[in-house]
């Protein structure tokens, strides 16, 4: 049976970001997942996660200047000094929660430019090996363009050919369907072919990225194929509640720890 964590970026917004873990407990999950911790401290998130017998399934390492607009700095030229000092600032984090996968942000660049290509390879690099001294997973994500117009790392082919020719064995991929359906399709082969070097599963409805129940997928049916392919991850349910984030879980109630 698929292992979901809540998104506490996207969900339970009714509560403030800490509370959001006893919320996510006391509705039935086993694990959390967010975009970034690093407004509380390692300390705080840890003993929410205590509290409540919570697994930390990922976070992002920090993405640059968000507020500028910034969504990672990996694929950016004269970078590096900076990625380096966010593996460490994100790796004080992992220490205190115990998570085992990272995702590393690509940032907004073009894809066919070279320096941008060399960049976020030798970022990959560096950040996977970093990682793996500490048995810790590294994620490359697909992002697609309409969320996040001029995303590096904009195609599941590219984050395939990577991974490949990079052959670290804690380079991963984090398989969002949501933005797999948008970009490509097909996810359902693509999950058969693609699960031997899949870190993580992210969830959302298509195309309006609420709850998994219905418009483009069968999620029923997708939850069936990846329990069928022996996915022993988390499936990460980032995703925007319709309304008020508990009237919204009904196609989580069979799936709820009790």
């Amino acid at each position: 049976m698929p292992v979901f964590a809540a998104n506490l970026t996207m969900m339970f917004n009714e509560w403030a970001f800490l509370d959001r873990f006893d919320a996510a407990a006391d509705a039935g999950f086993a694990a959390v997942e967010y975009l970034f911790p690093y407004e509380a401290t390692p300390e705080a998130i840890a003993e929410r996660l205590d509290r409540n017998n919570l697994r930390q399934a990922l976070f992002n390492l920090p993405p640059g200047d968000w507020a500028a607009g910034e969504r990672g700095i990996a694929a950016l030229p004269g970078r590096f000094d900076a990625l380096k000092a966010d593996v460490e600032r994100a790796l004080d984090y992992a220490a205190a929660t115990g998570v085992r996968r990272l995702h590393l942000m690509a940032g907004i660049a073009d894809r066919h430019d070279e320096d941008a290509s060399s960049a976020y390879r030798r970022s990959v690099t560096y950040a996977a090996g970093r990682l793996a001294e500490k048995g810790i997973d590294l994620l490359l994500e697909p992002i697609n363009g309409r969320n996040m117009p001029g995303y590096f790392l904009n195609d599941f082919g590219a984050a395939e050919r990577l991974i490949a020719e990079c052959d670290l064995p804690n380079l991963k991929l984090q398989f969002d369907i949501y933005h797999r359906q948008i970009i490509h399709g097909d996810v359902t082969i693509a999950l058969r072919r693609l699960l031997p070097i899949t870190g993580h599963i992210q969830i959302a409805s298509v195309p309006s990225r609420n709850e998994p129940d219905g418009e483009e997928l069968n999620y029923a049916s997708l939850f069936g194929e990846i329990d069928s392919l022996a996915y022993d991850g988390f499936i990460g349910c980032e995703y925007i509640p319709r309304g008020h984030t508990l009237d919204g879980l009904s196609w989580f109630k069979p799936f709820a720890r009790s």
